[in-house]
């Protein structure tokens, strides 16, 4: 694989939570994880529950600092650490390069389905009216109710919000998708809607690491399959 391909290095990437509130002691997660993902390819996360699957992808994302090891993003052009660098470019790098599609909507409650949507695409540098109409498209697509554009997010059934989430996640071109459970809570038909999105994104070029126990959407998405559990950490 040509290095200019590559869009995300895990290098050596070891895991441990201190509990200090008891006591100091030790949870270890796992250890020596190392994997790449190219530009166009989908990696999913696979393994038995508790083995590090959803810790592994948010420290991918760096809300969790590892204990050790790289997470080297590709950065315009330039390898960058996200585990160590500075706020500020932290912020940077999942403003204009990494998109995140949670299992959980977290947003400011008054603020509408549509604003939100188009106010990620407007942060990464697209210019309001064009970000409008991105966020219209994806509503659209993915089957939002109309009426529900205007309506902030937060009384939504999960299906709902979580098609919030994803045009989120996709409303601007990011190089690397991180998706924890993107298809969770959705029916059949918007299952669909949402693995078209996403197979669009990578055929334009992300780089995407998911987590999906969601088989039907899994073996849809997936090039290769990442087993966590190989790297579990001794207690």
């Amino acid at each position: 694989m040509t290095q200019n391909l590559l869009k995300l290095r895990v290098q050596n990437l070891h895991k441990t939570f201190t509990l200090h509130g008891r006591g100091g002691i030790e949870l270890p997660v796992f250890q020596d994880v190392s994997f790449d993902v190219a530009s166009g390819e989908c990696v999913a996360l696979v393994g038995s529950s508790g083995s590090g699957k959803s810790t592994l992808l948010r420290s991918l994302y760096a809300n969790y600092l590892p204990s050790s090891g790289k997470i080297l993003i590709n950065h315009h052009g330039n390898w960058v650490d996200i585990a160590s660098v500075e706020a500020r470019t932290k912020l940077e790098i999942r403003r204009e390069t990494i998109g995140y599609v949670s299992q959980f909507l977290r947003v400011i409650p008054r603020i509408s389905s549509i604003d939100l949507v188009a106010e990620v695409a407007i942060a990464g540098g697209s210019p309001s009216e064009k970000a409008m109409e991105a966020a219209v498209g994806l509503l659209r697509r993915l089957n939002l109710p109309e009426h529900l554009w205007n309506v902030p997010p937060a009384t939504f059934s999960g299906g709902e919000q979580q098609r919030v989430n994803i045009a989120m996640g996709l409303v601007r071109p990011y190089s690397i998708l991180l998706l924890d459970e993107p298809t969770a809570s959705l029916d059949a038909v918007n299952r669909e809607a949402a693995i078209e999105l996403i197979l669009e994104a990578k055929k334009q070029g992300a780089a995407i690491v998911v987590i999906c126990h969601d088989e039907i959407a899994r073996d849809r998405l997936a090039d290769r399959l990442f087993d966590v559990s190989q790297f579990k950490a001794a207690a």
